[in-house]
């Protein structure tokens, strides 16, 4: 993975509520998903800023999906994973892996 492909910590964030949400997953939702998930608040802002990213850098592909009446007739922009995203959030979840899997024992035996 190069720099360029590197997924920082809300990125990864929003990648995995993508995947998560599947065919339902546009701002609000990615939004609500990860203020669920990970009790944080996040901004709409935040959210499509890095979907926009995202979506530059080729993890994220959109289209707009049908009107809805309860979205007063606007369509919602509908994000998926591509096959670049899905290879950076498994190269994301295996280092992350090998990294706890590397701290020794003793080091979980504390008290606080």
């Amino acid at each position: 993975m190069t720099k360029g492909n590197y997924l920082g910590e809300f990125e990864e964030l929003v990648l995995l509520a993508v995947g998560i949400l599947y065919e339902e997953a546009y701002g609000l939702a990615i939004t609500d998903e990860i203020e669920k998930r990970t009790g944080r608040t996040v901004t709409m802002s935040a959210v499509h800023k890095t979907l926009m990213r995202l979506e530059d850098k080729g993890f994220l592909a959109s289209e707009m999906g049908g009107a809805t009446e309860t979205r007063g007739g606007r369509k919602k922009r509908l994000f998926s994973l591509t096959g670049t995203g899905k290879e950076a959030l498994k190269h994301t979840k295996e280092m992350r892996d090998s990294l706890w899997q590397a701290i020794p024992k003793p080091v979980w035996n504390f008290s606080i």
